[in-house]
């Protein structure tokens, strides 16, 4: 599997700028690194992050028929790829509005589905409903693999990396907007502990908002993890790079790890209560 993620740094409020960066991204992955099996943008890639208040989240959210669903469509269905991309869901749910931070999930010829963001951090409380959609794996759309997402805060809880490793994930992808270092900590053991492939495109750069001028700053670094935990490339903490790796999915669906462990089967669900 050729997989692929962009450390992209979006201009907050402009869709039509990020939108055009964005596809630049891919047609250089497209001309330079031999396209992509699977291609993964940050959290809230086309619009910036540092919202203040769940009414301005609204003036930027789109529905599942938008135009940002649209133009990774396009993307997914040129470079025959699977797309994974963070972006402002609007939907009405039981006669209400919403605006979900989620991630989109699109392949050619596949109904784009939707993740949530399950935890939310900091601020993001005060902008965005929480997440409804539980974790769930997505087929690839011609390779044998299963993709799971989750998104930035998410990596905190490693009940959300143990459940999409239940449910068969060969690769978790977490597009994210993080702003600490201590994430470099936990995405390895998060690897390890499921055996599994973690990759975490990262934004950098920084975000003054509201009326008293808050400033939040963006750490970059991205980083694609093996199913050991270790480092098969990295970004640096301020450019949009583009990290290009080859994995071989199934290498990561045998859990054992001497002839009589296995790290799935070893598990005592009735002892975690």
């Amino acid at each position: 599997m050729k997989l692929r993620i962009v450390q992209f740094t979006p201009v907050f409020g402009n869709k039509q700028e990020n939108f055009k960066r964005l596809q630049a991204h891919a047609d250089r992955i497209a001309t330079e690194f031999d396209g992509a099996d699977v291609l993964v943008f940050p959290e809230l890639c086309t619009t910036g992050y540092f919202f203040q208040s769940n009414d301005e989240a609204l003036n930027y959210a789109e529905t599942t028929d938008g135009e940002t669903v649209a133009f990774f469509r396009a993307m997914a269905h040129t470079m025959d790829a699977l797309v994974v991309a963070g972006f402002v869901e609007r939907a009405i749910e039981n006669g209400e509005e919403h605006a979900y931070n989620s991630a989109l999930i699109v392949a050619p010829g596949q109904e784009v589905r939707i993740y949530r963001k399950t935890h939310l951090f900091y601020k993001e409380r005060h902008c965005f409903s929480d997440g409804n959609t539980g974790f769930f794996v997505v087929p690839h759309h011609r390779l044998d693999a299963k993709i799971g997402v989750m998104i930035c805060y998410d990596w905190r809880f490693p009940e959300s990396a143990r459940t999409l490793g239940l449910k068969g994930a060969d690769l978790i992808v977490c597009p994210s907007n993080l702003i600490t270092n201590v994430w470099h900590i936990a995405m390895p053991a998060r690897a390890l502990e499921n055996k599994v492939y973690v990759a975490v495109p990262n934004r950098a750069g920084e975000e003054t908002r509201g009326l008293e001028g808050e400033t939040v700053k963006f750490t970059g670094r991205s980083v694609i993890y093996g199913f050991q935990g270790q480092e098969l490339a990295k970004a640096g903490d301020t450019d949009d790079e583009i990290l290009s790796v080859e994995i071989d999915p199934a290498a990561t669906r045998d859990k054992s790890f001497n002839p009589l462990n296995d790290i799935f089967r070893d598990r005592r669900p009735e002892m975690y209560q």
